[in-house]
């Protein structure tokens, strides 16, 4: 019989096919699947980012602040303003230290830029870069 097994007293010798070892096996990849995803929180505006020929790839976990062309500074789809960059760059660092990237528009105040930077590196960001499209 192998895998099949007979119920007992059943007469008319119908298999069963055990379905626990199936069911062990999905859930253990549900969780592996579950824990090594990396989430990436996007900064919610879209930006047109500037071209530079010394682009290259950076980490996966990040923080990532954006410069919208009106001036305004976004993270996680809110506006926060360049008084709520310093707050929230040390609230993240205190899991780990992570980079911070400013993704700016091409057309953003570039006196905003400098000010967002400024503020994170305050809060104690030892890395902080400029997102910019690879030219």
């Amino acid at each position: 019989m192998g895998r099949f097994r007979q119920a007992a007293g059943d007469d008319e010798g119908e298999t069963a096919i055990d379905m626990s070892p199936l069911m062990d096996c999905v859930f253990i990849l549900l969780i592996f699947f579950i824990v090594t995803t990396t989430f990436v929180e996007e900064t919610g505006v879209e930006v047109d980012k500037p071209q530079a020929a010394s682009a290259s790839q950076l980490e996966k976990t990040s923080i990532l602040i954006a410069i919208t062309a009106k001036g305004e500074v976004v993270y996680g789809g809110r506006e926060i303003g360049i008084g709520g960059v310093q707050p929230l760059v040390k609230r993240m660092l205190q899991q780990e230290d992570i980079p911070v990237i400013i993704q700016g528009d091409e057309v953003a105040d570039l006196g905003v830029a400098v000010r967002v930077m400024d503020e994170a590196k305050l809060a104690g960001a030892e890395k902080v870069s400029f997102a910019t499209a690879k030219g």
